[in-house]
């Protein structure tokens, strides 16, 4: 097996992935291919002129850093031969020859992935739809993929981390260039994969290049909202040619978010209305690991459907004088934070009366980072806090 090292320097190669497939390919090393004779590079299919000339300057000298880069941002390296890498990713076009792992990541070959995607320019019916997807493919069974990109992909990510599911994160960035705190949620709880090192130069073509990793990873693709000609459609275009199952939400007919998805479903992508109508179809495949979890369930109905804890009963009191009232505002507050967990009622308590900062609210509670922005998360979709510029929080907790 060759030395990381050599993993590294051809991640990091200004080589589209067909290219480093090419060289991966032919030699079936990377050392091997980093000794192989001067000028034999220019004579492989597959690579460019340019890209030759490239590999050709045998240049290490970025990847000690790399590596510091990585032990600082606690990224896993995982490369292509490494016995964890994906064979579901090994099987597509041109599989990344490392990928840098920020979390845990499922083992993917025995789960039932689902990407859920849309475009950003999402509507309202649109993102809770993407939410509630990702929410009931995770509550019966089954991980989320998504790109975290804003709108329907991010909404769809989380649904996934509201209903205490896995979630795989793919970047079109380095792990450096992600500075949401979706991502970092995402990380703790679930897994973020770039196959990008650190330190490397964005390029436009690196979004459209981490869609067949997204779909890769996936047994299934659902298009939430896609206009006809849109990066969503690219990406179910990309999930198509893999062999992936496609499936669509419907749309108005005269909305443009749905144009592209009533073409697929004409084209013979699957109508689905909610997450079991996904799995459902891959219960044969995955014998065990998959469960209607009830067609209606999405993050409201479920908090709509908590009961309501049992209070003690009163002591008789003397009765109150007419124009002494009780306070309504205590006891809707009340009522409104009763269920809520000890840490999140901790968290709430922290946020002081006009914002305070991210910093801040882990200071006052004294919890694990990871526990404060999975909890921060967690409130903000339901609605008991907002986020404003600059990670900062205030309370959004309202009178009923």
């Amino acid at each position: 097996m060759a030395a990381l090292e050599y993993w590294i320097w051809l991640s990091a190669a200004a080589v589209s992935p067909k290219g480093k497939t090419a060289l991966l390919e032919h030699y079936g090393d990377p050392e091997i291919a980093f000794h192989a004779p001067k000028g034999a590079f220019a004579l492989l299919p597959g690579l460019s002129p340019t890209e030759a000339e490239r590999l050709e300057e045998r240049d290490l000298s970025a990847v000690p850093r790399i590596l510091e880069k990585c032990r600082q941002q606690e990224l896993r390296i995982l490369t292509y031969q490494d016995a964890a890498y994906p064979r579901r990713l090994r099987n597509i076009f041109a599989p990344p020859v490392v990928l840098y792992q920020k979390g845990t990541l499922p083992q993917v070959d025995q789960e039932v992935l689902i990407s859920v995607i849309g475009t950003r320019r999402a509507s309202v019916y649109g993102l809770k739809t993407g939410r509630d997807l990702a929410f009931q493919i995770c509550r019966c069974g089954g991980c989320v993929v998504s790109l975290l990109t804003a709108g329907i992909d991010a909404e769809a990510a989380r649904g996934a981390l509201l209903a205490e599911g896995r979630c795989v994160g793919v970047l079109g960035t380095t792990h450096e260039e992600d500075r949401s705190l979706l991502g970092k949620e995402l990380s703790v709880r679930g897994a973020l994969l770039s196959e990008y090192p650190p330190g490397t130069r964005f390029q436009k073509q690196f979004f459209r290049e981490r869609n067949r990793i997204a779909a890769g990873l996936s047994v299934g693709v659902v298009v939430v909202e896609a206009p006809e000609h849109s990066g969503t459609a690219l990406f179910a275009q990309e999930a198509l040619e893999q062999g992936k199952e496609i499936f669509a939400v419907p749309g108005n007919v005269n909305a443009e978010n749905s144009a592209g998805t009533l073409a697929m479903l004409k084209e013979g992508a699957k109508l689905v209305t909610c997450g079991w109508d996904v799995l459902e179809d891959f219960q044969s495949l995955f014998p065990g690991r998959l469960h209607d979890a009830g067609r209606l369930s999405s993050p409201a109905k479920e908090r709509s459907s908590e009961p309501a804890p049992e209070k003690e009963p009163a002591p008789p009191q003397a009765q109150e004088p007419v124009d002494k009232k009780p306070e309504p505002d205590y006891i809707d507050l009340r009522e409104q934070l009763a269920a809520l967990p000890e840490d999140q009622l901790a968290i709430l308590t922290a946020i002081e009366k006009e914002s305070s900062h991210v910093d801040d609210i882990i200071l006052q509670t004294g919890l694990p980072t990871g526990t404060v922005l999975r909890h921060l998360t967690l409130l903000t979709i339901k609605g008991y806090v907002k986020r404003c510029p600059g990670t900062f929080y205030v309370l959004n907790i309202t009178k009923k």
